[in-house]
């Protein structure tokens, strides 16, 4: 067995460039002091440290109040989005490329987040430090615990809009609300009067945003007095029987939000089908966001596109930007970008009478293809 080599010093460089330890110091280091050195000095030092491998240890640069070029990456969630259908994995592949562009590392924080029958460690956001700073995403926010990384000056930035902690925390988010606007006017201009829009149960900021926007497109489209009320739901109870109620109450166009797990626009979509409806001659169907990979066989929906790599891009800049110290002024502190609305193949005009749609419908419920 070979014996393994011990790991170059910078003791080691300075034997080898004819200089001293302190000279190899303020040269690898970048120290102010090496600006005065030859430059034939500094090219012998750097030249030793690669025929060396010379590779400087990330914790005492950190120790040392220097970057070492690693951005850390979490959210706050059971499971980290490594795949390719998970609706934050574009986040991660964005961040992921502009911090390669710029020079930086990812590290990839998963401890923060419980996992089935285990809860998140105590220290685990405390661990984020580890890295120069730290880009989250996730519908909930920890505030105590961001807030007491935001009071150590720890650069953040959050990817989504976030008001919980006012003008300390940066983010990168996308204007759901205008997109939202946009698609329930765009069901308006069609001709639809009864809209129902779906959302999940909880109380996050995106969701919340989305509402916003499609109680506005409503109320441009001179539609608030018979806009029903907002239905809230993990997808359980849309069933064929309840979409096939609604329609006979004279809903002819649905909007589902889309969210990391989509749980009820899925299930929206799977009633439809069931209930033996058709989109867009029997029913209308948008979603306020879009599947990262769209089911098999299934028509482009209407609605629109969440930028999300441009958002995970935007997001590393700002926080490397931070980093460096740059000037970055408040409204990219702060950003949403626009979201492209998307036509689609799921809208189109009302149907000119219900009779059709709810002789199928009965013929469904007597085949007993009712869930």
């Amino acid at each position: 067995m070979t014996s393994r080599q011990p790991r170059p010093r910078q003791r080691d460089i300075a034997k080898m460039a004819g200089v001293s330890q302190a000279t190899v110091s303020l040269v690898l280091n970048g120290k102010p002091g090496a600006v005065g050195l030859a430059a034939e000095t500094v090219s012998r030092v750097h030249e030793a440290a690669r025929e060396l491998g010379y590779v400087a240890d990330p914790i005492a640069m950190r120790l040392a109040g220097r970057q070492n070029f690693l951005l850390g990456v979490h959210t706050f969630s059971a499971a980290f989005p490594v795949d390719i259908e998970n609706s934050y994995y574009p986040f991660l592949a964005g961040v992921e490329q502009q911090a390669a562009t710029r020079g930086y590392d990812l590290v990839l924080f998963t401890g923060a987040a419980p996992s089935g029958d285990h809860p998140a460690r105590a220290d685990a956001v405390h661990r984020l430090r580890l890295a120069d700073g730290c880009i989250l995403f996730g519908r909930t926010v920890p505030v105590a615990e961001i807030a007491r990384l935001l009071d150590d000056d720890y650069p953040l930035v959050y990817i989504g809009r976030r008001d919980e902690l006012g003008a300390r925390l940066p983010f990168v988010g996308a204007d759901y609300t205008d997109a939202s606007r946009q698609v329930v006017e765009h069901l308006a201009g069609l001709g639809h009067e009864r809209i129902l829009y779906v959302r999940e149960p909880d109380d996050a900021l995106a969701s919340d945003d989305r509402e916003k926007g499609v109680k506005l497109g409503l109320a441009n489209a001179g539609l608030t007095e018979r806009a029903p009320t907002v239905v809230r739901s993990e997808g359980s109870d849309l069933t064929p029987a309840w979409v096939r109620r609604q329609v006979e109450t004279g809903v002819t166009a649905f909007v589902a939000e889309t969210t990391d797990v989509s749980a009820a626009a899925r299930a929206l979509t799977r009633a439809i089908a069931g209930a033996g409806l058709r989109y867009p001659s029997d029913v209308s169907l948008a979603l306020l966001g879009e599947y990262v990979v769209p089911p098999v066989d299934e028509p482009v929906f209407t609605g629109f596109a969440v930028p999300r790599r441009e958002m995970g891009r935007a997001a590393a800049d700002l926080l490397i930007d931070l980093l460096i110290g740059a000037s970055v002024p408040p409204v990219r502190r702060q950003a949403l970008m626009d979201c492209e609305f998307v036509p689609g193949e799921t809208a189109g005009p009302p149907p000119a009478t219900h009779a059709g749609i709810q002789t199928r419908t009965k013929t469904k419920a007597r085949r007993g293809q009712d869930a």
